[in-house]
């Protein structure tokens, strides 16, 4: 049987390391500023803010609203993105209960053990 890494931490541990790596890049800090920014905004209407490509941006798209950053619907025939903010508080309100820097009394109960407390709505559809 194969050895998966992934299968020595917690489900909530590798929710918050799926939601990092899919920040880890310049162009997605990018498209989440403009959406910010926006509100929500087409695939289409971000390659014309930003110096991407259209497939560069649909692959961004497609790897954020997969790690739970981004919300998609229906706009006629073109798809709108907007942030998920309440994932995204959720997600770093976990982070800085894993490190210890959450405000005082916003702590989750299971911060003094080595896993974060992620809510299950908070956990991209691998990890529920």
């Amino acid at each position: 049987m194969p050895f998966h890494s992934h299968d020595e931490f917690s489900p909530e541990q590798v929710a918050l390391a799926d939601f990092a790596r899919a920040l880890a890049h310049p162009a997605r800090i990018a498209i989440l500023t403009f959406l910010q920014k926006q509100g929500e905004a087409s695939c289409g209407e971000i390659v014309e803010a930003l110096p991407l490509a259209q497939a560069t941006v649909s692959q961004h798209l497609r790897a954020m609203r997969g790690a739970g950053l981004l919300v998609a619907k229906s706009c006629g025939p073109r798809v709108c993105y907007s942030l998920d903010c309440d994932n995204i508080k959720s997600f770093c309100h976990s982070f800085q209960c894993t490190l210890g820097t959450a405000p005082a009394g916003t702590e989750h109960e299971a911060t003094s053990t080595p896993s974060a407390s992620v809510p299950e709505a908070a956990l991209p559809p691998a990890a529920r």
